[in-house]
């Protein structure tokens, strides 16, 4: 099998990660249903003021040596759908979705693929229709639970692509505190800053947004120890570092969903606190009312 890659999503962090496999020359191939290739044959995604027309892939092109999925949360199974055609047993699947739960849908879906835990942070890009711009691309950190694991070739075969590329990553000893400490990262900055509509300076300097973000955080590191995953105050401290090198002036993810209209992430975050707070017997207060808010914003929207 060739180190061909597929890559499923051409918003911020897919067009900022495919931009730099595309450069270097990695066989990158994106795939979309029909109508998002129109579009993108139609006008090209700029990264940073360079234009890129990303090849699309064709489904007699066979299975892929590496998947990565950069779509939101909502929009997985049609991703999974479309992927079919892609995924052999000799492919590795890396899901850079926010929150805990896409690794075991692609499990379910393609038991004859690797699906590596993963993440991106340290990303800052921001999506204006095709015209993508970031400061930071941060890093991208995978791999197995426990790593090295048996799948350790794998891996490795991962990482060869992204330093091909000159991607940044990482592969933890534990992935599994990597990925809930990325969820402490989401939970909090992502729903307040959808609610406030705001950008990282307002979590950079010291005030209510910033203490807001940093209570719900510290209730998933209270869920997250009830589940026997150690979380602690220095995954915090981490996480702040992260934030002070972020683009002042850029908006997470979930800021931008919100500011141009469209349905957030708060499932998988605010509601899922709200679950795990119930399941564990944690109790979750900020959480509580940010998914209660988010998604009394979602239903004022959808009635106007």
């Amino acid at each position: 099998m060739s180190e061909r890659v597929v890559l499923v999503g051409l918003g911020a962090v897919g067009a900022g990660y495919g931009s730099l496999l595309l450069k270097a020359g990695v066989d990158l191939h994106v795939v979309a249903d029909p109508q998002r290739q129109a579009r993108y044959r139609q006008q090209p995604t700029v990264v940073n003021g360079e234009a890129f027309r990303f090849p699309l892939s064709e489904v007699s092109a066979g299975p892929a040596a590496l998947v990565l999925l950069a779509v939101k949360r909502g929009a997985l199974d049609e991703a999974i759908e479309l992927l079919v055609p892609h995924v052999g047993p000799g492919t590795v699947i890396l899901s850079l979705l926010n929150g805990i739960d896409s690794e075991e849908a692609l499990a379910a879906a393609f038991p004859q693929a690797t699906v590596l835990l993963s993440l991106c942070v340290g990303i800052d890009a921001v999506r204006e229709g095709r015209d993508v711009h970031y400061s930071s691309l941060g890093r991208i950190v995978f791999g197995e639970p426990a790593n090295p694991g048996p799948k350790a070739e794998m891996v490795a075969r991962v990482a060869a692509i992204f330093d091909a590329a000159g991607i940044s990553h990482e592969v933890p000893s534990d992935m599994i505190r990597e990925l809930w400490w990325k969820y402490l990262i989401n939970v909090g900055v992502n729903q307040v800053s959808a609610i406030l509509g705001a950008p990282y300076r307002v979590f950079q300097a010291e005030g209510e947004a910033r203490a807001t973000m940093i209570a719900a955080q510290r209730e998933v590191i209270a869920v997250a120890n009830a589940l026997g995953i150690g979380l602690d105050d220095s995954d915090l401290s981490r996480w702040l570092d992260v934030l002070a090198d972020l683009g002042p002036d850029n908006f997470t993810s979930m800021a931008q969903d919100a500011l141009a209209g469209r349905p957030t992430e708060v499932d998988s975050f605010g509601q899922t606190m709200v679950a795990l707070g119930e399941r564990t017997g944690v109790p979750v207060p900020v959480n509580t009312v940010l998914a209660a808010l988010l998604k009394a914003r979602e239903a004022v929207l959808a009635r106007s």
